[in-house]
This record gives structure tokens, sequence and C-alpha cells, in this order.
């Protein structure tokens, strides 16, 4: 297999493609130019409510399995600029890493899959199976439009399994799959007080600030110790097995170097959990980003409070913002008004299961590229939205196989990506779709009880 051409990376890393704030035309740029890239696999771009998809297929194998190759072309805003290295839409080759927005989530692990079928097609004229492809622009803020699409669009979309080109593995030391993702809830918090801006020497002291109102009310979502403190919030969680905490402790983790690897001096969270339980098995409630005010002296008449909440299994996203917003609006602080913004998109978790034929089978793959390691079977911390929904519509599980990892800053300035796992992903993407094609680990041999929630 030919080496990947990063000048052709680096292209499409220039396009600015973030959904939550770039033009349409900018979205299309982005989309048009991968779908150029799928030769003869009948590259287009289609449109939804908001920004395009874009689809491929080849279907030259009839009796063959059918396979949904899935992923998403837009990216987080850039963040700090004065935090990045080098320009956030430049690829820059930094020794072995290759520097960007997206580079790592998704646009390169996109890129891997798509060289790898337009290589196979130009050189062979077939894949080992049938392959479907759908490039969403709008993962990044929760994918509001995919359910739409997808659901005028599901006969022309079935497959027996989607693969995910998103989905980081847990760390770079060894070789993983991800056999859960958690799920999404997302508010904002906004807390008025005067029509504007006040003077802080002539009216402080005389009425209630919205920033400190704000700050109370957030400060109460949490017990010192990092229990969520939401009436409600662990609701339907089943007690974590002693089996599964057994899984979880044989993983090699040490506290003490994850927390010096991300600057802090001790870890911390929920009690009666380890730091791995609670990336893995425990929901979140944070507090991503207060607004109001600025470096001068006013009380601000408006605080805005952004939160969000990883979710587990057994949590309903509905009864967990429900909750948050009685326990907000329940004793609001004097001298101010509260009002709950709830964001419409919403997810649940997602599972699929550690002896389903897929994980077997990608294990294999991944054995056959990273000789003598184990794989590892993890947990994805973030959320993928596109899972439970093409589950719900296909009835096809998905099986996470990204080449990317957990520590390449993705969504936060500085993104980037190992450049030898672009390689590493061509070879393991094309030993999955032969052993999903064939032989014990062939596709068909999921069952409807294994294919459908």
């Amino acid at each position: 297999m030919q080496a990947l051409d990063l000048g052709e990376l680096a292209q499409w890393v220039g396009i600015e493609s973030v959904s939550r704030d770039a033009t349409a035309d900018t979205m299309r740029a982005a989309a048009d130019w991968l779908a150029a890239r799928l030769g003869p696999m009948a590259g287009r771009v289609e449109d939804t409510a908001g920004h395009p998809v874009v689809r491929g297929e080849w279907l030259g194998a009839p009796g063959a399995p059918t396979v949904l190759v899935y992923g998403h072309y837009d990216v987080q805003p850039t963040g700090d600029l004065a935090e990045w290295v080098a320009p956030p839409f430049e690829l820059t080759v930094d020794g072995d890493v290759l520097r960007g927005r997206g580079v790592s989530d998704d646009k390169g692990p996109v890129y891997l899959v798509v060289t790898l079928l337009r290589t196979l097609l130009e050189r062979e004229g077939r894949l080992p199976l049938n392959v479907k492809l759908l490039i969403e622009g709008e993962e990044e803020i929760g994918s509001p439009h995919l359910p739409g699409y997808l659901a005028d669009h599901a006969a022309e979309l079935a497959a027996d399994l989607v693969i995910s080109a998103d989905g980081a593995m847990w760390r770079p030391s060894e070789p993983s799959l991800s056999t859960a993702s958690k799920g999404l809830a997302t508010l904002s918090l906004v807390v008025t007080g005067a029509e504007d801006d006040l003077h802080s020497g002539r009216y402080g002291g005389t009425v209630a600030n919205p920033l400190h109102a704000v700050v109370q009310l957030v400060a109460g979502l949490h017990a010192p110790d990092g229990t969520v403190a939401v009436p409600g919030f662990y609701d339907g969680i089943p007690e974590l097995s002693s089996a599964r905490r057994a899984q979880i402790a044989a993983v090699s983790f040490d506290d003490d170097a994850y927390a010096a690897d991300l600057g802090v001096n001790t870890v911390f969270g929920e009690p009666g959990f380890s730091t791995l339980e609670r990336l893995w098995e425990r929901p979140t409630l944070e507090v991503n980003g207060i607004e109001a005010g600025g470096k001068y002296t006013v009380i601000p008449h408006r605080a805005t409070a952004h939160v969000s909440c990883r979710l587990v299994p057994g949590q309903d996203p509905d009864h967990v913002l429900d909750a948050i917003c009685q326990h907000l609006t329940a004793n609001p602080p004097p001298g101010v008004r509260v009002d709950v913004q709830v964001d419409a998109a919403r997810v649940p978790a997602y599972t699929i299961a550690r002896d389903h034929p897929a994980i077997r089978a990608a294990t294999v793959a991944l054995q056959r590229v990273y000789p003598g390691q184990e794989v590892l079977l993890a947990c994805i911390g973030g959320t993928l939205p596109a899972t439970t929904l093409f589950e719900d519509v296909l009835g096809a599980k998905t099986l996470f196989f990204s080449f990317s990892t957990a520590d390449e800053k993705l969504h936060a300035p500085g993104e980037f990506m190992r450049t030898r796992r672009l390689a590493e992903g061509v070879r393991a993407w094309h030993e999955l779709l032969t052993l999903l094609a064939d032989g014990p680990h062939r596709l068909t041999a999921l069952t409807p009880a294994t294919r459908t929630p």
C-alpha cells in the first residue's frame, strides 16, 4: 500500500470546517474536497437541513457483507491561538507528529480509510466486501441534522455493521478497542440582574451581582468531595459489579503518572471509585465556562455558565436535564432572575458487547499490525452521537476503529496526530475488512440478536 500523501491531507486540514461557526461555503468546500477523492466509490455531497454529508459506495460483491464507514469532516474551534505552536489550519510536521486542527479528530483517521479504499479499487478493482461511506459535517455540534437525514435514507445506508473512523484509542502505549462511549446532555445557566452593566463604585453593595449568583449556583452542583449533588442525577445506573471492577483493576494505570501528564498535583473525583472506574464507568457533570463582565469595574448585568454531562448506561438524558433544571431553579439567589436553557441535542450512552463478532475480528486485525501486544478493551469518555442513532434506525452496531489517540489534544489548542498511526491504520483497516469478508470472522456470523438493540 502506498504511503499517504501528507500534502493532500494538508489541503483538507487547511479548510477551516468549524461546524459551530464556519460559513456554509467553507463547510461545502470541505465536503467537496473529500468527495472528489473517493475515486471509484462515486463520491458525492448531499444536503441535509444543516451542513452537508459526503456519501460514496462500492457494492460490487454480491452476497458479501456490507459495512457502513462513518466519520466527520467538521472540527472544533481553535481556542486561544497563542497556545498553538503553529497555525492551527496549516498542517505541520513536527518530529514524529502532525499538528493541525482536525488532524486527529477526525480528518486524519477518515483520510487514511478513504485512501485505502480508493487505492484498493484502483489497484485491484474490488474490495473484500461491500462498503458504504457516510461522512458528516456536524458531529462536533451533536449531529443535530443527522437523525432526519438518516431516517430519509435508511434503506440506502442499510448495513450489517457500522465502522467508525472516529473514537480515539485510549492511549498510545498499546492498541485498544472501545466497547462503550458516554452519552451527552448540555445546558446553559443564565442569571440576569439589572437592565445594564452597572458602575461597581456607584452601585456596588446595593444590588445582587449575577456573576456572584451564577458561581453560587454552579458550586452547588457538587459536594466538596466531587459527588454530583443534584437529586436524581444518578438514577438508573446499575451498581458496578465486582467482576467489572476486577477487569478494570487489571488494567495498568498509575494515578500519579496520569496527574503528572496533565500538569496537576493529584487526581480528584467521586469517592468510592478508582480513577479508571470514574473515567470509564461513572457519569460526570462539568462547568465548561462562565461568561460575564470583564477586566473593567462593573457589575455585569448578566452571567452565563455552560454545563455538560457525560452519561453512562442506565441514565436517561431527559431525566438528567430535568433534575439539573429543578436543582438550579428551586432556590434562586435574591435579586436575580435564573433561566436554564437546555440544548436540543442529547445522546444516551452506547455499548457494544465485549464478545461481539466485530470486536473479535478487530482484535485479530490489531494483533496482526501490533504483533506481541495485547489489545486492550477500553471505554470512551467522550460522546459519538451517531452510534445510538445507527442502532435505532439501521439496527446495526458501531465498531470504533480509529487510529488517533485520546492524548492528542482533541478539542484543545495544539491538536496533533502521531504520523506512524496513518500507515498503521491503513494496514489495520485492510486486515479488518478482509477478516469481516471471509473466514471465521465473516460478518455474516452476526445474528439478528446481535445486530439489533
